[in-house]
């Protein structure tokens, strides 16, 4: 999800020389920015803990048990 809108906060991130040559490397490679990989970066990592968060919350919130049969009854046959 590109949730890019066209105002920005400035932020400087250091990183070490390895990660910033192969980050150098990428984009010269690619035609694309370094800032564009590291947005990118950062909304796919951030839409991954989104998720595990409110899968993490949705469990401590379970009280019950489910059958693993209605498990696959919701899923379908294809589940």
């Amino acid at each position: 999800m590109n949730l890019w809108t066209g105002t920005a906060m400035e932020t400087s991130l250091r990183l070490d020389p390895q990660t910033e040559k192969r980050l150098e490397q990428l984009a010269r490679s690619t035609g694309r920015t370094k800032t564009w990989f590291i947005r990118r970066a950062i909304e796919e990592y951030l839409d991954e803990w989104e998720d595990y968060h409110v899968a993490l919350t949705r469990l401590e919130q379970e009280k019950d048990e489910v059958d693993i049969a209605d498990v696959r009854r919701w899923l379908g046959p294809e589940g």
